[in-house]
Parts: structure tokens; sequence; C-alpha cells
């Protein structure tokens, strides 16, 4: 089936140019909704992306492996991996594993694992978070504290001195 009405559609597939840059930068970034070759025909990730220039409004995001934000998103998730990229925008509530933010984050967010804030990125509101790595020029404001593990070492480290 070819011709000039019938096309072969390109959603779901990897750009076969491997010079595309990634969002975030670093490794190229596979088509914008899709999981890497494989990942998705063995039960792999599931991935969601929301692009530039793409609002996405009074969700509940569930069942989401990564959640990629290059537009805006109002909503609320529990998910392992939030990615915003310097345009992207988030508000709402958040229980991720891993957040890096190049954006923008406002609302309450729980990372239980890390929370990496690049030099563009901004997270304001209700944060708590187990490990956090702040590159200089990233901000962060509201409400902030540690949980988990990683404030575990230094309260059995304060318990021991006394």
């Amino acid at each position: 089936m070819s011709g000039p009405f019938f096309k072969r559609s390109t959603i779901g597939s990897v750009p076969s140019d491997s010079s595309t840059p990634s969002p975030l930068g670093g490794a190229p970034a596979p088509a914008t909704g899709t999981a890497p070759l494989g990942a998705g025909a063995t039960g792999g990730s599931a991935k969601l992306t929301v692009g530039a220039n793409i609002k996405l409004r009074g969700v509940e995001i569930t069942d989401c492996d990564t959640l990629v934000v290059e537009g805006t998103v109002e909503a609320s998730m529990n998910s392992r991996v939030i990615q915003i990229a310097e345009r992207g925008e988030f508000k709402g509530k958040a229980e991720i594993d891993i957040a890096e933010v190049r954006g923008t984050f406002d609302g309450d967010l729980t990372v239980r694992q890390k929370l990496v804030i690049f030099a563009t990125g901004k997270v304001t509101g209700k944060i708590r978070y187990g490990k956090i790595v702040i590159e200089e020029g990233g901000q962060l404001s509201g409400e902030i504290s540690c949980s988990g593990a990683a404030a575990q070492p230094a309260k059995d480290a304060q318990a021991a001195k006394k």
C-alpha cells in the first residue's frame, strides 16, 4: 500500500537520525511519547512526553514510569521519574522517585530518592526530598524538608555523639 494517500506512519517510531538532540540535553531522544525500541515490547517503561506548547490540565497521571514536561502540566501524579525541560512547567502535586528540574515546578513535591535542580531550574512550594543536588543558579524556595534514608545517617551520627 503505497502512493500519495498511504504514507507510513511515524507515530511511535524512533527517528533514524540519531543526531536529534534530547530536549533535556545528553543522548538523542526517542520520538515523542515512546520508549526506546524493545522497551515497550518486553513490558518496559511507560513514558509520557508533554511536548512544547502543549498544556495538560486537571488530570491525575498514574502508571507512568517517566514524565517528560516540555510544555505545561497542571496535575497530580505518583511516578518514578519526572524530567522538566528548560521551558517546561509543572504545577500541582507529585510523588516521585527521581526529579530532574531544568524548568519550573510549583506545588507539593515529594521526591523519595533524589531531587536535581539544574542551573535553569526553579522549584517552589512544599518540597520533601531524600537527597538533593542544586546546580549553581538553581532556585529552591518554600517549605522544605529532608526525609527518608538521606536524613537517617545524620540523626544516627548525632545520637552516637551523645
